[in-house]
């Protein structure tokens, strides 16, 4: 029997944390693992296709029982992945969905079983029949230091490959399943970003920002002022790279305009001259993180964290784009919402000047769009579809509230409140997805008048 340690095969593998000590603790282990390897021959030899190595030490890894040796061996395979060229990569992303999908006959039998006595016993052979091995070899990959971030990349790797090849969706469907559980919110930790955070921090934050750009450190310092707030969720496993998260201004009225909160120049507001919170980007970290939500939890979190800062502020809003508006704009049969010869001027691209009955034309379809348009039973726009079903009430619609050239091909130039009345919120949240209801303002229901 081997000295080292053995693995479960349904042991639930938690992320693997890289702080020094732990990091330290798992070289020497790691260390020891590579000699085990070595001596027995089970790292595939250099010249072997880098397709071919690294599904031979995934075999390898489902079945191997050694503790120290598999941190090595799935340390080299992940190692091997982040070498392989994009063609390599595709044809491990095809063995994956092909060959480590459950047993058939396995599954069907362990489903006769318990149809005929569902007792506790069969329900766990059912349920262990209906796990992919690609879960139980993904769980392996992740013990390695750095594994958790490089399935994270392997899965965006994967979403970009899937209109293609959608034979890889049942793989990256796995990954998703895995991250729902490692990601949840008893794992991460609420950290405030300013100016005093460790320089890979900052440089996350400029390189991530995806609603308003960060124009290098100047603009980052100005976003981090007195006057401004970010926060970040981060996970043990990606110490120093952020998962999601928001920039806020503090403010004393509700905002109609992104560029006054974006002004380097401003005058900075003391902080209890403030009585408006206004979250005006919010930006997720990781495509591979796709389906795993943490902006809700963002969100209460931070008005907690604030509440508990600055006890006087009254409002909480956001200030956002309406990203899928001109979109749908282009597509949607409006013959109904505007007369005939307005069809074809509200489609035009958008300049800085508009004459007024476009301009009230195209804000009047961008509160039906808004409130009207949906993807299934929710809101079509996703920021709207956020928001709404976070218990937000969709407030106020400004006219020239973006002008850069995003968003006027994207929304028009208009940008939108979001109210968190946080006495209204579960009320909201509730009637929103159990009877589609959105709650709305008499402002915005003039609109749809």
């Amino acid at each position: 029997m081997s000295s080292e340690q053995s693995l479960s095969d349904n042991q639930e593998v938690a992320p693997a944390a890289t702080t020094r000590p732990l990091a330290r603790i798992l070289g020497s282990v790691m260390d020891v693992g590579r000699v085990i390897l070595n001596r027995r021959g089970l790292i595939s030899s250099p010249g072997i296709a880098p397709e071919k190595a690294l599904l031979e030490e995934c075999r390898e890894l489902l079945h191997h029982r050694g503790e120290a040796s598999g941190l090595a061996l799935a340390l080299d395979i992940l190692n091997k992945y982040q070498k392989a060229g994009e063609e390599d990569r595709l044809a491990f992303f095809r063995a994956l969905a092909k060959d480590y999908e459950p047993d058939a006959l396995e599954l069907r039998e362990a489903a006769k079983a318990y149809a005929g006595d569902p007792s506790r016993k069969h329900f766990q052979n059912l349920s262990k029949a209906m796990e992919s091995p690609r879960q139980k070899l993904f769980r392996r990959l992740n013990m390695a230091p750095g594994g958790t971030g490089i399935l994270v990349k392997m899965r965006e790797q994967m979403l970009d490959l899937e209109n293609d090849h959608p034979e890889l969706k049942p793989v990256s469907h796995d990954l998703r399943q895995l991250f729902v559980s490692w990601f949840n919110k008893g794992f991460l930790e609420l950290r405030h970003i300013d100016w005093s955070a460790p320089a890979l921090e900052l440089e996350k934050i400029i390189a991530y920002e995806a609603v308003h750009e960060i124009n290098g450190w100047d603009d980052l310092r100005s976003r981090l002022r007195d006057d401004r707030r970010c926060f970040a969720f981060f996970h043990p496993a990606m110490e120093h790279d952020p998962l999601v998260f928001v920039e806020v201004a503090l403010t004393d009225q509700v905002p109609g305009a992104i560029a006054p909160l974006l002004d380097q120049n401003r005058d900075m507001l003391p902080s209890n001259k403030a009585n408006t919170v206004v979250f005006y980007s919010i930006s997720n970290c990781h495509r591979g993180l796709a389906g795993v939500s943490f902006g809700n939890f963002l969100i209460k979190s931070v008005v907690g964290e604030l509440k508990q800062e600055m006890p006087w502020l009254k409002q909480f809003v956001t200030l956002s784009p309406i990203p899928g508006f001109r979109r749908w704009l282009q597509k949607a049969d409006i013959s109904e919402l505007v007369s005939g010869n307005m069809e074809e001027k509200v489609r035009a691209p958008i300049g800085r000047v508009v004459e007024s009955e476009i301009k009230e034309a195209l804000m009047k379809l961008c509160a039906h769009y808004l409130v009207e348009e949906k993807a299934g039973t929710l809101a079509k726009d996703p920021v709207a579809r956020f928001h709404l079903g976070n218990g937000a009430r969709l407030h106020r619609l400004h006219w020239g509230a973006d002008l850069t050239s995003k968003g006027r091909d994207q929304s028009a130039g208009m940008m939108v409140n979001y109210l968190y009345d946080l006495d209204r919120i579960e009320e909201n949240h509730e009637a929103y997805f159990d009877q589609g209801t959105i709650s709305v303002s008499r402002t915005i229901t003039s609109l749809l008048n």
